[in-house]
C-alpha cells in the first residue's frame, strides 16, 4: 500500500478511468492535406473556426524537410543547390590583376571623395 505523497509507480497523478479526450469540452478540428514535392502528404489540424487567412500555404514536410504546399498538383518545387566547388574552382573565378588594381583603385577614390566632403 502506498503511503505518504509517493505515487504508485507507472501512474499518472490525476489519472482516471477516463481518457484525455472524454473531459471537457475540445475544440472541432479540420484536417488540411499538405503536399511536398516528393509526392509525400502531410496532414495538419487546424481549429474550425480559424479564419483561412490564418492557414498557412506551405509547412514544411517532416520526412522530407522540404516545403510541402495545399495545392496537389502543383507542389512547391525542390530550392535549387549549388555543387560544391573545389578550391581550385575558386582560385579559377579569381579576378586578373588588372581588375583587381581597378576595383582597389575605385575603392581609394570612393575613399577620398567621403573625406573631402567631409572635410568641407
Amino acid at each position: 500500500m502506498a503511503s505518504g505523497g509517493s505515487a504508485i509507480r507507472g501512474s499518472r497523478v490525476g489519472a482516471g478511468p477516463m481518457g484525455e479526450q472524454d473531459r471537457g469540452v475540445q475544440a472541432e478540428r479540420v484536417a488540411i492535406s499538405y503536399w511536398d514535392a516528393m509526392g509525400n502528404e502531410v496532414v495538419r489540424y487546424f481549429a474550425a473556426n480559424l479564419p483561412d487567412e490564418e492557414i498557412p500555404e506551405t509547412v514544411d514536410s517532416p520526412s522530407t524537410g522540404l516545403p510541402a504546399g495545399r495545392d496537389k498538383e502543383n507542389p512547391p518545387q525542390v530550392a535549387k543547390t549549388e555543387p560544391y566547388k573545389t578550391h581550385l574552382a575558386y582560385v579559377k573565378e579569381r579576378r586578373t590583376e588588372e581588375e583587381a588594381a581597378q576595383l582597389l583603385e575605385d575603392a581609394l577614390q570612393q575613399l577620398r571623395q567621403r573625406r573631402g566632403t567631409a572635410a568641407k
